[in-house]
C-alpha cells in the first residue's frame, strides 16, 4: 500500500495537479470504497482521500480529488444510492483535494471551506517545494460558504461538525467529524504511514500538525474510524503512534535549531534515521522533510 501511495503522490506533485498524465491514465483509475457505517464511506483513488455520506437529505462530500475523475466519482456515489453532492467540504486548498471543484460547483454543489481556502483558490499560487505553479479556479470552483472557526451540518440524521485547525498542513485546514457515525476525516493533518508534506510556504508547521493531531485524538475513542488525507483508513491507536512520531521529531528539530545549526548541518547528522524505516517510505525523503520542517520552525 505504501509503495502505491508513494507512486501516486510523486506523479501528482510532479504534474502540478494538472492532467499531465495521458488521458487514458484516468480511465484506468479505480475507486476503493470503504464502508464506515451509518452510510458513510471513504473513497480512495488518486489524490486526497474522500469521504461521502448518503441519505434522504442528500449527499455530503469531503474533498473531490481531480477534475478528470469527477464523472467516475459521481458514478461511484450513484452505486451507493447517492446523487450529485448537495454539499462539498474542502479540507484545504491543495489541488489533489479540490481538482473536482469546478465540475461539482457547475453541477450545483454548494462548496464550503475555511476563509483562507477560498482566498487561496481565488488566485494563482505556487508550491515552491515542488517547483509548481497552480492556477486560480474559476468562480464555479470557489467555496460559496466560508467559515473562520467552525460550522455544523444537520442532515440524514447525522450531525457533521467541521472545524478549523490552525497552521497545521496549511493555514486553512478543516477536520470533518461525523459525530453519530463516529467517523473523522482528518484531511492532510494525517498522512497514515509516512512522513507528511507540510506546506510551510502557506502557513503550515510541524507544531501545528502536532496540535491538530492532538485535537483529533481528543475526539476519538477505540471505535472511531479516521480517514487520513493520504494512506489507508486508520484508527485512534495508529493516529497516536503518528502523533508521537511528530512530537519526537519536533523536539529534536527545535533543539538542533536552537543550537544554531543550519538545515544542511542537521541533515548531515541524520537525526531521524531511526524513524526512516517505518516512516520514510512515502514520497518525501527524510532530507527533504527535515528541510521543510526547519523552514517552518519558529525562531529559537
Amino acid at each position: 500500500m505504501k509503495k502505491i501511495v508513494k507512486l501516486l503522490l510523486v506523479a501528482i506533485f510532479l504534474s502540478g495537479g494538472g492532467p499531465v498524465l495521458a488521458d487514458h491514465h484516468w480511465e484506468g483509475v479505480a475507486y476503493q470504497r470503504v464502508p464506515l457505517g451509518a452510510n458513510v464511506y471513504a473513497m480512495i483513488a488518486e489524490g486526497g482521500n474522500i469521504a461521502v455520506a448518503i441519505g434522504e437529505d442528500g449527499t455530503f462530500l469531503v474533498d473531490d480529488q481531480f477534475a478528470p475523475l469527477t464523472r467516475k466519482l459521481l458514478w461511484e456515489i450513484e452505486q451507493l444510492g447517492g446523487g450529485t453532492p448537495r454539499f462539498l467540504i474542502n479540507t484545504h486548498w491543495h489541488f489533489d483535494h479540490t481538482g473536482g471543484n469546478e465540475n461539482l460547483g457547475a453541477a450545483g454543489t454548494l462548496i464550503v471551506a475555511h476563509d483562507n481556502v477560498r482566498q487561496m483558490l481565488s488566485v494563482d499560487n505556487r508550491l515552491s517545494a515542488f517547483n509548481r505553479d497552480i492556477k486560480a479556479l474559476t468562480s464555479d470552483g470557489l467555496p460559496v460558504i466560508t467559515f473562520s472557526r467552525d460550522t455544523s451540518f444537520h442532515m440524514n440524521g447525522e450531525t457533521i461538525r467541521v472545524f478549523h485547525v490552525s497552521n497545521a498542513h496549511t493555514d486553512g485546514d478543516a477536520v470533518v467529524h461525523f459525530q453519530n457515525a463516529n467517523v473523522i476525516h482528518a484531511g492532510d493533518v494525517w498522512f497514515n504511514g509516512f512522513y507528511p508534506f507540510i506546506d510551510v510556504e502557506h502557513g503550515g508547521s510541524l507544531a501545528g500538525m502536532l496540535e491538530a493531531s492532538n485535537q483529533i485524538i481528543a475526539l476519538s475513542d477505540e471505535q472511531t474510524k479516521i480517514i487520513p488525507g493520504h494512506g489507508p483508513v486508520g484508527n485512534l491507536e495508529e493516529l497516536v503512534h503518528y502523533r508521537d512520531m511528530l512530537s519526537q521529531v519536533l523536539t529534536e528539530m527545535r533543539t538542533l535549531k536552537s543550537q544554531g545549526k543550519s538545515p544542511q548541518e542537521i541533515i548531515s547528522q541524520q537525526p531521524i534515521k531511526s524513524l526512516d524505516q517505518e516512516w520514510g517510505d512515502g514520497f518525501l525523503t527524510a532530507e527533504k522533510w527535515l528541510e521543510i520542517i526547519y523552514n517552518g520552525l519558529e525562531a529559537p
